[in-house]
């Protein structure tokens, strides 16, 4: 698994407009909200391991929801006062895209919910195949 970016022209609009302009894509939308399977999924630009499938749940938030990454490090967190409230932004730890953000309303142990695009993300099952977000 390489950790170096890809090229951004392999991004299509909506995951370029995530991980690269902060954006969001529409609540319900994402390829991998649903996802059940076992795996981890990464970041879509640099590939490097952010979150596992047994660390996913429903939140019914309509974006993919995790309690915790995969490290410490996996993950950049900063402040954001955009929309004119206080959030935690999360960008992944390797590349600095932008994932998403976290909220102190998840389950325990970490009590934590990282509220992910799935534009930002790619899935990997067990057997080595891919999913895009």
């Amino acid at each position: 698994m390489s950790n170096e970016p890809s090229s951004l022209s392999s991004l299509n609009d909506m995951q370029r407009y995530v991980t690269q302009e902060r954006g969001t894509e529409p609540p319900f939308s994402g390829a991998l909200l649903h996802n059940q399977q076992e795996g981890y999924y990464h970041c879509i630009v640099c590939h490097s391991p952010l979150f596992y499938s047994e660390t996913k749940y429903d939140s019914g938030c309509g974006w993919p929801s995790f309690y915790q990454p995969v490290s410490d490090d996996a993950i950049r967190y900063l402040d954001d006062t955009s929309h004119n409230m206080h959030r935690i932004e999360i960008r992944c730890g390797q590349c600095d895209a932008h994932l998403g953000h976290v909220f102190p309303d998840g389950p325990q142990p970490s009590g934590e919910r990282y509220c992910v695009n799935s534009a930002s993300l790619n899935f990997t099952d067990a057997t080595g195949s891919q999913t895009k977000g």
